[in-house]
């Protein structure tokens, strides 16, 4: 078995370094081989320099073009059998891989929550508040039985992650509710498993991310009804 962990990285110095060696010291132990492929965002720190010099798979120089665009990159480089994306930071740790890889034996794609009864999470409670405002429509209009779309660590089978993303549309934060989307449409099966979890006071994520993530959940719609996903490759 092989694991591909992306890791989409926008000016993210202050963690990376720490993050990846986390990473290859949690790997050491394990009886499978993985790699490590950090996506730079068009960054303008030493973010790019980070990953060089830790050895991960790295991406071309670019500009930022958002977290979709650049969680849809990885998935193209991976070569595992299993696809792991997570956040820089680590919000969620590592160590919640354990039980993801025996659920991925039986679901086509397992992801965190930080919504159901069995998570541990510690944020700011302006974000919770946030969080199930804009949870609200993206449940009534988009996915079901979803209790958290927007979590960032996710794992899927290879052959289940090259077929969505390669659908995928929104390009920015919206993206994690697209690929959910087109999971249920496409009729794979999603266990939603809860995690620690705890926010990173650094995050990308701004209070004007929220509207506009609405309005992508809008396009996907608009897509859907156009016909313009294409569910026969």
């Amino acid at each position: 078995m092989k694991l591909s962990i992306i890791i989409p990285a926008y000016n993210e110095e202050s963690v990376l370094r720490s993050s990846l060696q986390k990473t290859k010291d949690y790997f050491k132990q394990k009886k499978y081989s993985y790699e490590i492929i950090v996506i730079d965002d068009g960054s303008e720190d030493k973010t790019r320099k980070i990953a060089e010099e830790e050895k991960a798979v790295l991406n071309k120089k670019r500009t930022n073009k958002g977290k979709g665009y650049s969680v849809k990159e990885g998935v193209r480089l991976a070569k595992g059998d299993y696809i792991l994306y997570m956040d820089a930071d680590m919000s969620t740790p590592l160590e919640e891989l354990k039980i993801f890889l025996q659920y991925i034996k039986k679901y086509d794609i397992v992801i965190a929550s930080r919504k159901t009864p069995d998570s541990l999470v510690k944020t700011r409670f302006y974000k919770k508040i946030l969080g199930r405002i804009s949870h609200l429509p993206i449940k009534l209009l988009l996915v079901n039985d979803i209790k958290d779309t927007q979590c960032g660590f996710k794992l899927f089978k290879k052959e289940v992650a090259k077929r969505l993303f390669k659908m995928q549309k929104i390009m920015r934060w919206g993206f994690d509710f697209e690929i959910l989307f087109l999971a249920q449409k496409n009729g794979y099966v999603i266990k939603e498993k809860g995690v620690r979890w705890v926010e990173d006071k650094n995050s990308k994520v701004k209070l004007i991310d929220y509207p506009k993530t609405m309005i992508e959940l809008f396009k996907i719609k608009y897509y859907d009804y156009k016909g313009y996903y294409d569910t026969k490759n």
